[in-house]
């Protein structure tokens, strides 16, 4: 049974993941290019294998648009239970997860479905990388978003370190 938070915080959160994953694809001509021959097709990302104390995120269910963007299918949407392709998201070792993402790596993902979907979808988790960097200095100018993008590499590259020393602490007996 589903509480009115997670009610609320669910939806939110998958519609801030549809924009920026378009955000990201729109950046990358190839690969909206590659998706846009995949128009009406329709995936479903499900997370497997939780541990974390907190409710599972329910399957996401995304159909490719005429534009090679993403949009979230509704509930009741007809095709929704029968996707072209269905992305199995290991989450069963978080702290394993968090250090592939740290290093810009894609963490385990199962592909099952329509193989020239999978071929693209595969290709674009591979290839298309948010730049973090250049948002930031659209949206405060340059010299100060070359600052924060600086400051965030910082961040980033602290985070890294903290992932992977906690990661090899919890694998030693």
């Amino acid at each position: 049974m589903a509480s009115p938070l997670t009610d609320l915080v669910l939806p939110a959160a998958a519609a801030r993941f549809v924009l920026l994953a378009n955000h990201v694809l729109s950046a990358a001509p190839a690969a909206t290019e590659r998706l846009q021959a995949r128009s009406g097709q329709s995936l479903r990302i499900e997370v497997e294998g939780w541990r974390i104390p907190l409710p599972p995120p329910p399957p996401l269910s995304l159909r490719i648009t005429p534009a090679g963007l993403l949009e979230a299918m509704a509930i009741d949407e007809p095709g929704r239970d029968a996707p072209d392709l269905q992305l199995r998201v290991d989450a069963s070792q978080p702290l394993s997860a968090a250090r592939s993402l740290a290093v810009g790596q894609v963490p385990a993902v199962h592909v099952e479905g329509d193989a020239a979907l999978a071929a693209d979808i595969t290709w674009i988790l591979a290839n298309v990388r948010w730049d973090i960097a250049a948002d930031l200095e659209r949206v405060v100018g340059g010299p100060l978003g070359e600052t924060v993008a600086r400051a965030g590499e910082q961040v980033l590259a602290a985070a890294r370190g903290l992932v992977q020393g906690v990661a090899g602490t919890i694998r030693k007996p």
